[in-house]
C-alpha cells in the first residue's frame, strides 16, 4: 500500500529519474525529482500506459514527500489524473483512502511515462537535447494535423 503523503518511485527507473534532473551535479533537463515525476506521470497518461509499481527505490530517489509536489502546484495533476482514471468524483476527497488510491494512480501513470522515457532516451548523450527533440517532434505532429483554413482570410 501505498504510504501517505509520499510518491514512489520504481527501483528499475531510479537511475533514469536521477540522470533526468539538474541536482547534485548533474546536467538533466528538471531541477527536481517531482518535476521529472509530474512529466512522466503526464506522458504516461498520454501514452494510455498505467504500469504498477514492483521493487520501489529506497535510496535516490528516495519516496519523495507530497509537500514537494504542493509546493510546486503538481497536486492539481495527481488529482486530474486520478479523476480521469477512476471517473468519480469522490477520488477528490481528503479522506486518507482517496488520497492513497490518487496517488497510486499518479505513481503508476509516471512509471508508466518513465518506461516511454526509457525506450525514447536509449543511448543518448545528453537527455536534454533528445528531450527537446522528443518535444519538438510531438508539437509538430499538432501542428501537422491541422488541417490550413482559408476562410480566416475571407471577409
Amino acid at each position: 500500500m501505498v504510504e501517505t503523503g509520499r510518491i514512489r518511485v520504481a527501483k528499475d527507473k531510479a537511475e533514469l529519474v536521477k540522470a533526468l534532473t539538474s541536482a547534485d551535479g548533474m546536467t538533466g533537463p528538471f531541477p527536481t525529482y517531482a518535476d521529472v515525476i509530474v512529466f512522466a506521470a503526464a506522458l504516461g497518461a498520454k501514452h494510455k500506459k498505467r504500469i504498477p509499481l514492483e521493487e520501489i527505490s529506497k535510496r535516490e530517489p528516495a519516496p519523495i514527500g507530497q509537500e514537494h509536489f504542493l509546493i510546486k502546484g503538481y497536486d492539481f495533476v495527481i488529482r486530474l489524473l486520478a479523476m480521469i482514471d477512476v471517473k468519480e468524483i469522490s477520488i477528490l476527497s481528503h479522506d486518507e483512502n482517496y488520497v492513497n488510491k490518487a496517488l497510486r494512480i499518479f505513481e503508476e501513470y509516471a512509471n508508466g511515462g518513465l518506461e516511454v522515457l526509457q525506450n525514447e532516451l536509449r543511448g543518448a548523450v545528453d537527455y536534454s537535447e533528445r528531450m527537446l527533440l522528443l518535444l519538438s517532434t510531438e508539437r509538430f505532429k499538432k501542428i501537422q494535423n491541422k488541417e490550413f483554413d482559408l476562410s480566416k482570410f475571407l471577409s
